[in-house]
């Protein structure tokens, strides 16, 4: 990998003459190794320290919907302040936060415990979401200056995230049993130190004007993204489709421990198996992309994961079910490619924090939606309403792609930055 001379803002300042190893990959795979270890991990230490199955679901609660709400904060902080300082400052305050944790847990027990472990999902939940988006911005800057080697840039970041996903859960199990709740926090925080020592380099796109509140970044984010017809399509798509994804996740554990039977480490096998068939989806797409342009591809990743969704509502063995996950999830991994891609050339640099948080925000509210969709199904009928959801996915999918057919964003291999 080459190193090449980047080029600041407005001061025209000359960054250290790093690869985009040290540079962008780095960074954030130190940030996505504390990203997931706390998003898998705190739930279990709930588990660990509570013993209560509710507290756990709560827990996993008390994480999402703070994110949910930090996205367009998160975004107009990272417009404001840079993607460098929002992200060490993140980082620095999420192992702070845990290595509190640490020292707090083994000195109380009880109601005291409760709130410690509960307060911890949550504030880690935000902070978390902080320095996500400060990683992503980085990696959106480094994917326009690299040209039509984008999608190579976004097939590596999201190679980066899937392998955490896929390490992540496993990891944060093996601690928490062989090196207690302690030892598992440590680790947490150690990963959120080396990210916020290692921090994204690049070029810091101009800054947007200090005095803008957090609801002006929320205007301009989504008044950017309506001007886009081609992203703005490929979001509702992918919003409709996460509504399936949703649903498959949240009942999986039903599925799996109720219906066919099997321990709840089983339902980590799924994911497991979920995430290496995205990382090996990513690694075609880069391919595919450089071949055949973003559109192709994205139909082909779209047609999978319609095809396969459909499928593994109609499933009656855990085999079947596991296998048709995976390729659900292989297909979604591919349209993810192409989404990042896409976004990082069409958004406009000044404004790339607050539109990334509002459509982070728009595909994310179908999660906690389908958690709730799943507490008020009858376990009987969990089949239908998965079915049904699957055929909204479908109908959602076929009818972003079929617009998206003449975009001349897609239909390039190398969309050209607005």
């Amino acid at each position: 990998m080459t190193t090449e001379l980047v080029i600041a803002g407005p001061r025209h300042a000359l960054l250290p003459q790093l690869s985009l190893l040290r540079r962008i990959y780095l960074p954030r795979t130190a940030d996505a190794a504390a990203f997931a270890m706390t998003t898998y991990g705190i739930p279990l230490i709930v588990l660990a320290t509570t013993g209560s199955a509710a507290l756990t679901g709560l827990a996993f609660a008390l994480e999402w919907v703070p994110r949910l709400a930090a996205f367009s904060l998160a975004g107009a902080m990272v417009d404001r302040h840079g993607t460098k300082r929002v992200f060490r400052i993140a980082s620095v305050l999420r192992a702070l936060v845990v290595l509190a944790a640490a020292f707090l847990l083994p000195q109380v027990s009880g109601a005291a415990a409760t709130v410690t472990v509960m307060a911890l999902a949550a504030v880690t939940g935000v902070v978390t979401e902080f320095s996500y988006i400060a990683a992503e911005t980085a990696g959106a800057t480094a994917s326009r200056d690299a040209g039509e080697r984008a999608h190579r840039v976004q097939s590596v970041l999201l190679g980066i995230d899937q392998t955490a996903t896929l390490a992540g859960p496993a990891a944060a199990g093996f601690l928490l049993h062989w090196a207690g709740v302690t030892g598992t926090l440590v680790t947490i925080a150690a990963c959120s130190l080396l990210g916020a020592l290692l921090a994204p380099w690049h070029r810091e796109p101009r800054q947007v004007d200090p005095d803008a509140s957090t609801l002006t970044g929320l205007a301009t984010g989504w008044k950017t993204l309506i001007s886009l017809p081609a992203l703005a399509w490929l979001i509702a798509g992918l919003t409709v489709s996460n509504v399936a994804t949703g649903m498959l996740q949240a009942a999986a554990p039903i599925i799996v421990v109720q219906h066919f039977g099997y321990s709840s480490a089983a339902v980590g096998v799924i994911w497991s198996a979920a995430a290496a068939a995205s990382l090996l989806t990513v690694a075609c797409c880069r391919f595919a992309i450089d071949r055949v342009g973003l559109w192709p591809t994205g139909a082909a990743s779209a047609l999978v994961a319609a095809a396969a969704g459909l499928a593994v509502s109609q499933v009656g063995t855990y085999t079947q079910f596991l296998v048709l996950t995976a390729v659900l999830m292989a297909g979604e991994g591919g349209m993810t490619v192409v989404l990042r891609t896409l976004r990082s050339h069409l958004i406009p640099e000044q404004v790339f924090g607050a539109t990334l948080g509002v459509t982070i925000l728009v595909m994310l509210l179908p999660f906690p939606l389908a958690g709730i969709l799943v507490a008020l199904t009858p376990s009987a009928l969990l089949g239908h309403v998965l079915t049904a959801c699957a055929a909204l996915q479908a109908i959602g999918l076929t009818a972003a792609f079929w617009r998206l057919r003449r975009e001349p964003a897609m239909r390039d291999r190398h969309p050209a930055a607005t």
